[in-house]
């Protein structure tokens, strides 16, 4: 149940109408990197997430609310930018407002095509914003990213954060109005914040690495192939230790040798046996401890979302 206070939770303001940022604002309301996608993405993650994951739930619950809010944020700023440029345009750029940011005729055709570069504006919305990106192109699900594996989509949404932090960091460099640049700096924040949020929660799931179930083939894990010998570079994705799984990292400088000496890799070294026996165990007691923590919780006979006596008991 949502409930809607019409106070912004960041105040946003605006010094002067300003069509061209506004249009440019717009891939933070309806683009793939924007608010509506987080708020969307973190609301279908947390369905799966309920019964084996209550507290990242509630979590996510949470955070996509926000993101919904800083949808809010965002379309206020482009309708307050877009001020005096809806409705009748050649009419209202004649008002004083828009005039105390022009100066003759020459700048007045120029506020009129910058604000039809997106000409969505005014003839679908009248001056609103609409779920589209700074080209007009329609929001799309396809920018959700939802697997069904709780470690997966945290992943996704760190990048997510990291994505949408850049594109309010780029923002700011457009446009050089105060209020609307503590406003970006606000949202701009707080995409570091959920970025820490959803850090601490993957950290808490254990294992998370792999993601899934099945583990990865020992034959093929600690391998670095040197696909461009020239200039080649050494660092830790390919010497010393591993990260995640402390193994040593193998540095197959000849990758062409190396292929035609295993038959294309499946000549075994028979020292793997005993590692592929753990891996396929491992995989079978993860399928089963990841089945019981889905399952296990789900109740008989009629199944109910809410529980309403306020002891917030998953039924």
């Amino acid at each position: 149940m949502f409930h809607h206070v019409k106070d912004l939770q960041f105040n946003a303001r605006v010094s002067r109408p300003d069509p061209r940022f506004a249009n440019l604002l717009l891939e933070q309301f309806g683009g793939e990197n924007g608010e509506l996608a987080a708020a969307m993405q973190y609301f279908t993650q947390a369905y799966g997430a309920k019964v084996p994951y209550p507290d990242k739930y509630d979590m996510l619950m949470d955070i996509a609310t926000e993101e919904f809010s800083h949808l809010e944020i965002v379309g206020a700023t482009i309708q307050m930018l877009l001020k005096g440029v809806n409705g009748e345009l050649k009419d209202a750029a004649d008002q004083s407002e828009i005039m105390q940011v022009m100066d003759g005729k020459a700048a007045k055709e120029n506020i009129i095509h910058e604000a039809l570069a997106n000409p969505q504006f005014l003839t679908l919305s009248g001056g609103g914003p609409r779920l589209t990106n700074s080209q007009g192109i329609p929001w799309c699900a396809s920018y959700i990213h939802s697997n069904g594996d709780l470690t997966v989509d945290l992943r996704s949404n760190l990048a997510s954060e990291s994505r949408a932090k850049l594109v309010y960091e780029y923002l700011m460099q457009f446009t050089d109005d105060p209020y609307v640049k503590d406003t970006l700096s606000f949202l701009m924040t707080r995409e570091v914040s959920h970025y820490n949020m959803f850090k601490a929660a993957l950290d808490t799931i254990e294992p998370n690495f792999p993601p899934g179930v099945l583990q990865a083939d020992p034959r093929f894990t600690q391998q670095y192939f040197n696909m461009s010998p020239a200039n080649s570079a050494r660092g830790p994705w390919n010497e010393g230790t591993m990260p995640e799984t402390g193994k040593e990292w193998e540095y197959i400088a000849d990758p062409i040798a190396h292929v035609q000496e295993t038959q294309g890799l499946t000549t075994k070294d028979k020292g793997m046996d005993k590692q592929l026996a753990q891996t396929e165990k491992m995989n079978k007691e993860l399928s089963k401890t990841k089945s019981e923590e889905v399952s296990a919780p789900q109740p008989k006979g009629v199944a109910q979302w809410s529980d309403y006596s306020g002891s917030g008991e998953i039924q």
